[in-house]
């Protein structure tokens, strides 16, 4: 099949969303389906490593001042996205795709208008939900006024309901938005991991030696947007009470933007007990990962998104904290260790329950690394292929 992705975000860069495009195109180009991107002007290339033929188309470079790759709203976004429309009618109508597979609720909603506009084309649309649009704007403190909140929640309703297939990537999110496509309901599809990045690497005290961390300590480690709707200031305030309880604990925060957590980096325990590796390339991450002892998703249940990073650690064989959801029940069962309550001292707990127990680290992450065998990006693309096969079927008919 020809598969036109609509990625409405600066494709690559290095956090959650974009890895779940990478990952899932990647896998279907493994299956044999031929894959474009449409995406923003910014981002970068896919490295060549991959030895990967997707095809990333970027809009004109209109706005040429515009370089944010963090999550988050922003005005300017109307402009880039007007052009993506454009960009993806381009591709639609030259190419000639069979399914258009819209990323996040701005790509099911460009796919679904691209589609219309072609509509003789009969070309099938899947809408990809990584988490709840309002949810998550509130939590990034750009939607503050409940009216506002009240016309983009009637605009994620009418989404919600676009596209011939609709997958989620958690299993809470899939639930709320089956509420609204009552005839057809979201199905779960879930983030992966990709076993054989952490296969063939260096030494842990080698890894450690690179990055200049302590080679005595039991490291915890966060990885992700230092941002507060992955839960990094409840990690933060977590971290001084760790370290007041155990000397041996020291902190790896890698990520990005540094600046979101400055006035945290300038306490003296941040600059003692801490290491912060930032930007962090994903094609790194297995390098964190492998120097690691512990890992940390700080990540709350309110913007209904799924939690990539566990998986990460998971599949590196780590024992996570994290807290008591759905979905972290769903992937980690017993091999999580969860914080009683979305408090710093509930999560400082259950860090220090780790910290001080080698035995309970080691049993935690074999448990870890075996579950993660059932969540594969192969597996997601399989039944992404079921789906395209069975919409594209109803075409026929």
């Amino acid at each position: 099949m020809k598969i036109l992705i609509v990625a409405p975000t600066p494709f690559f860069s290095d956090r959650g969303t974009h890895i779940r495009i990478l990952e899932e195109a990647l896998a279907l180009e493994k299956r044999g389906h031929e894959i474009k991107i449409a995406t923003y002007h910014i981002g970068s290339d896919l490295p060549e490593h991959l030895q990967t033929k997707i095809d990333v188309r970027r809009i004109r470079r209109l706005l040429f001042w515009y370089k944010k790759l963090e999550a988050g709203a922003d005005w300017q976004k109307i402009l880039l996205d007007l052009l993506l429309i454009k960009k993806t009618f381009f591709l639609a109508r030259t190419w000639k795709p069979d399914i258009i597979h819209g990323h996040l609720h701005e790509g099911a909603l460009f796919g679904w208008l691209v589609q219309k506009l072609l509509f003789w084309r009969r070309m099938k649309l899947v809408a990809d939900f990584h988490g709840s649009l309002v949810k998550e704007m509130v939590s990034h403190s750009y939607l503050r006024a409940s009216v506002l909140q009240w016309v983009f929640g009637l605009a994620e309703r009418f989404i919600d309901t676009l596209g011939d297939a609709a997958v989620a990537s958690s299993w809470d999110n899939a639930q709320e938005i089956s509420q609204i496509r009552t005839t057809d309901p979201a199905r779960v599809l879930l983030d992966g991991t990709r076993l054989s990045m952490f296969q063939g690497l260096p030494e842990a005290l080698e890894i450690r030696r690179s990055y200049g961390v302590p080679e005595d300590k039991v490291l915890i480690t966060y990885t992700g947007a230092l941002i507060a709707n992955k839960g990094i200031t409840l990690l933060l305030d977590a971290m001084p009470i760790v370290c007041a309880r155990y000397p041996e604990a020291h902190f790896i925060i890698a990520g990005f933007p540094v600046d979101q957590i400055a006035s945290y980096t300038k306490q003296e325990v941040f600059q003692t007990r801490a290491t912060i590796i930032s930007p962090l390339p994903y094609f790194d991450l297995p390098k964190i990962l492998k120097m690691s002892d512990i890992g940390v998703d700080s990540k709350e249940a309110t913007t209904r998104q799924a939690s990539g990073k566990a998986l990460q650690y998971m599949g590196a064989g780590l024992p996570v904290v994290c807290f008591d959801t759905e979905n972290n029940r769903e992937y980690l069962a017993d091999g999580g260790t969860y914080a009683r309550e979305a408090t710093p001292e509930a999560l400082a707990d259950a860090i220090g329950e780790l910290v001080s127990s080698a035995e309970l680290r080691r049993t935690r992450g074999t448990i870890c690394r075996e579950r993660a065998t059932l969540f594969s990006w192969e597996k997601s693309a399989a039944e992404l292929e079921r789906i395209y096969r069975g919409i594209l079927q109803e075409k026929t008919l």
